[in-house]
């Protein structure tokens, strides 16, 4: 079928428009804070909101991670590299086998780190919480050098 020649302009038009909405309707996430869906996280005492991919399945993860004021995790490491970004509040990493308060090095607010697979590291927060954005890929797991750190289920 022939398309007369002064509704070329108009189909064309239309063609875009249309292809517009498909792309803005298949565009990446967009999540503000308020819209994040913080839930119970593995560990007592942590909230987790997923952004990308989702725990336990095969593929790239970002998720956020909530801790309380106060909290403390033991020596431990992932079997995947990981990165973090802290978000709010003062977040605590120290690098090492055995948690040690004296190697705790305070990581503000737009603070950045790498973890690379297997490497035991520790973390706190103290007075106030902090939030932390994760990278990584699923399926993932964490090993606590003292097993007997691990929280109980």
């Amino acid at each position: 079928m022939r398309v007369p020649s002064l509704l070329k302009p108009l189909s064309f038009a239309v063609f875009l428009v249309a292809s517009f909405i498909a792309t803005a309707q298949n565009a990446g996430l967009t999540v503000t804070p308020a819209e994040l869906q913080w839930k119970a996280g593995r560990v007592a005492g942590l909230e987790r909101a997923n952004l990308v991919g989702e725990s336990g399945k095969p593929g790239p993860v970002v998720f956020r991670l909530k801790f309380p004021p106060g909290y403390m995790v033991q020596a431990h490491s992932f079997p995947d590299d990981r990165t973090y970004t802290v978000l709010s509040g003062t977040w605590y990493l120290g690098w090492g086998t055995k948690f040690d308060d004296a190697k705790l090095k305070a990581l503000p607010p737009g603070s950045f780190y790498t973890l690379p697979a297997n490497v035991s590291h520790f973390v706190a927060t103290k007075g106030d919480p902090a939030i932390v954005q994760v990278t990584g890929t699923e399926p993932s797991g964490v090993r606590y050098v003292d097993p007997s750190h691990a929280p109980k289920k």
